[in-house]
């Protein structure tokens, strides 16, 4: 069987199993979050909790501001004993880093289409 062929049958299976137990594992997924669901669920009340989470999110810039500069002086002290440092202070350092580079080459990859070159094919 090759492998386009076997493809389909496993989207047929998945496609099979989600008719079949959709509905149930939604109703199941909803009762477990009922806490989480507003009554009445009118177009005013998505408006407004959009508008609360916004807000809440803006209120919430300079709390994430402050610690940003406390982390930031934590690094700068670490720089200022780097000779105290330990192998593997250092490491999680090197590993942040690239993982860092790493977030920016797919965000760039992201950014052209998901082509390595800029061209499109």
């Amino acid at each position: 069987m090759g492998k386009l062929q076997q493809l389909q049958a496993k989207a047929t299976q998945a496609a099979q199993f989600v008719a079949k137990h959709g509905c149930s594992y939604h109703k199941q997924l909803l009762e477990q979050n009922k806490q989480y669901i507003q009554e009445p669920a009118t177009v005013e009340k998505c408006n407004l909790l959009a508008k609360q989470l916004f807000y809440t999110r803006l209120a919430s810039i300079p709390g994430r501001y402050e610690a940003f500069w406390k982390e930031l002086d934590c690094v700068k002290q670490l720089w200022k004993h780097k000779q105290e440092l330990k192998v593997e202070d250092a490491g999680i350092a090197v590993l942040f880093g690239l993982e860092c580079f790493a977030w920016f080459c797919a965000g760039e990859i992201v950014g052209r289409g998901f082509t390595f070159t800029g061209y499109h094919v």
